[in-house]
């Protein structure tokens, strides 16, 4: 019996496993087609419905805009020269995003920009799309730089200020910030004037970010601050810098200052003040030394305000040059004793006397004829009390307190002028109020403006007050000659060919830290020709060690400043004689 055979199965040929060729073109055809409707598509989508996104966005990433800074305005002196002003400068920025290779562009710039490789690499390197490298660079700094065609650094036009005078008047002048604005002095008193309104500039940039020149900018200009006057003689200014800085360092004083003024229309011809600042780089100076001291610090006077007690004493009639005041060796009042500034017996002084020989109880003794209430009343309208109309930034008004408030102590005190405050632009100005037959003028550092087109505005004439008659004023001035006199205080503060009529003043200080008095403030103020006075200095030092009095520290400072100023205003010699007044009596 036989079994039956399996049949036997074939392997498939290799041509039937490849498949049909043309089955094969068929499905590769379908697949290209397949993605060509895709890029068809898509491309139809970019080039229709997202074409103005993807556009505004590249015309994004090519535009730049950068602020115009606006020419902030000039400040000069009264003769036109440049105290502060403002030149082209160019400040440095980094997209960080577009550099590379930071190390070869850091390595590129430090030679150029002046400073180390490691520290221009920590500003460039990075993902920031903008950030400083350098601020306010010469024009032909960033020609250098912009030579070097490195991807990603940019240059933004800006403005920086410069003194050309150096530290002179630094401290009526003030400074700048970083961003060009006021932070003290005039310059902050005076920004809005001064600081313009800024413009921009919108153009397109290459992508190693340099400026395409053919390429269609937007701007928008900016305008320029105005320039201003001020009164400051630069040549005064700078002999009274001068003279104070000398006093200072050879009396060993905490501070000085030095105020010149017309009398006739209240414009400050100098203020100054040591120690000050250098305006270029005032963050080296300590925070008390950026401010204006004349305005800012307060002191008691001591017996420069004896000036205002007598003037308003004889302008009401209390006394006159030759009323008798018989002076004790101790005067009581309230309480407390008060002697004068050396100890004597019973003195049988004048009224003229008193202010000559600068007698705190004959002052006292004539302040009582006089009256509380009214000698108040004369405090305030001399400006005690009250800011001198300056504006300058931390101005203090002083304190004179109400009479209401006044006891025995502080009526006898304040007559002398212990008990009250002032700064030195006001001490000034009192002394300028009796030069000037009584009429007080407003302070004034600001002669006018000038408009970008050149156009120049007065500044608004000062308020005038009458404080004391004509009559009362030129009895005083008469009475303050004698204090330079021989037979005065201050016969140092002599100026040959001229009158001249001044006060000393020695006080005590107030130290706030223990609520006592330490130390003194001396100083000597004065004017002339003391018959047609045509400038008024002040001079005050503040805790000299050693020698204190006025007259010994301030004279000599008042006589420099004076003699140049009479010289350089051309104020002609006096052809008058000194009047002869006596200072004591017989009982």
């Amino acid at each position: 019996m036989t079994q039956a055979r399996r049949p036997t199965r074939r392997a498939p040929s290799r041509q039937r496993k490849t498949g049909d060729p043309r089955r094969r073109l068929v499905t590769v055809g379908i697949l290209v087609a397949m993605v060509m409707s895709l890029f068809a598509g898509r491309l139809l989508q970019l080039q229709g419905v997202e074409a103005a996104a993807y556009a505004a966005t590249a015309e994004a990433e090519r535009l730049r805009t950068v602020t115009i800074p606006a020419t902030r305005g000039t400040i000069t002196d009264a003769n036109g020269v440049a105290l502060a002003t403002t030149v082209d400068a160019v400040t440095i920025t980094a997209d960080q995003t577009q550099i590379a290779d930071p190390v070869a562009v850091a390595a590129a710039l430090a030679p150029v920009l002046g400073e180390p490789i490691k520290a221009i690499y920590n500003l460039i390197n990075g993902d920031l799309r903008f950030a400083y490298v350098a601020r306010e660079v010469t024009p032909k700094k960033w020609d250098e730089v912009a030579a070097l065609r490195l991807p990603g650094i940019y240059s933004e036009p800006t403005a920086k200020r410069v003194y050309p005078q150096g530290s002179l008047a630094a401290a009526v002048l003030g400074f700048v910030g970083s961003d060009g604005h006021g932070l003290e002095g005039l310059e902050y008193s005076l920004d809005s004037k001064l600081a313009g309104k800024d413009g921009q500039l919108t153009y397109e940039s290459a992508a190693g970010g340099h400026r395409i020149p053919s390429a269609d900018s937007v701007n928008e200009a900016s305008v320029p601050g105005a320039d201003v006057q001020l009164t400051i003689d630069r040549d005064i200014q700078f002999i009274a810098e001068r003279a104070i800085r000398a006093k200072v360092k050879e009396s060993d004083s905490d501070s000085g200052t030095v105020v010149a003024m017309d009398p006739r229309t209240g414009e400050v011809l100098a203020l100054a003040t040591y120690p000050s600042l250098n305006p270029r780089s005032p963050e080296s100076a300590p925070e008390a030394d950026r401010g204006n001291r004349a305005v800012t610090e307060i002191y008691e006077p001591g017996s420069t305000s004896k000036v205002m007690t007598m003037a308003a004493a004889l302008d009401a009639g209390a006394v006159t040059p030759n009323s008798k005041v018989e002076v004790p060796p101790i005067l009581y009042r309230g309480g407390d004793s008060f002697h004068d500034h050396s100890p004597h017996g019973t003195l049988h002084l004048t009224a003229t006397g008193v202010l000559a020989q600068s007698s705190n109880i004959g002052m006292i003794l004539i302040a009582e004829r006089l009256g509380d209430q009214a000698l108040y009343a004369y405090l305030r309208k001399f400006g005690m009390g009250s800011t001198s109309g300056l504006d300058f930034p931390g101005e203090s008004a002083g304190i004179l307190p109400n009479v209401n408030d006044w006891g025995p102590t502080n009526a006898a005190t304040i007559a002398f002028g212990q008990g009250l405050s002032l700064n030195a632009v006001q001490s000034t100005s009192v002394f300028a109020t009796i030069a000037n037959n009584g009429v007080r003028v407003e302070p004034t550092v600001i002669a006018g403006t000038s408009a970008p087109d050149g156009s120049f505005t007065p500044a608004p004439a000062p308020q005038r007050h009458r404080v004391v008659s004509a009559e009362a004023a030129i009895t005083t001035r008469e009475m303050m000659e004698t204090v330079v006199s021989d037979q005065g205080t201050a016969p140092m503060a002599q100026i040959p060919g001229y009158r001249v009529a001044g006060k000393t003043g020695t006080a005590e200080r107030v130290d706030e830290s223990c609520g006592c008095y330490s130390g003194y403030t001396a100083s000597f103020i004065g004017f002339a020709p003391a018959d047609k006075p045509a400038i008024v200095v002040s001079v005050t030092l503040q805790d000299p060690k050693g020698e204190h009095y006025g007259g010994v520290l301030g004279g000599p400072v008042f006589k420099r400043v004076t003699s140049f100023a009479l010289q350089s205003q051309q104020v002609p010699p006096t052809a008058t004689t000194v009047p002869s007044m006596r200072l004591t009596y017989r009982p």
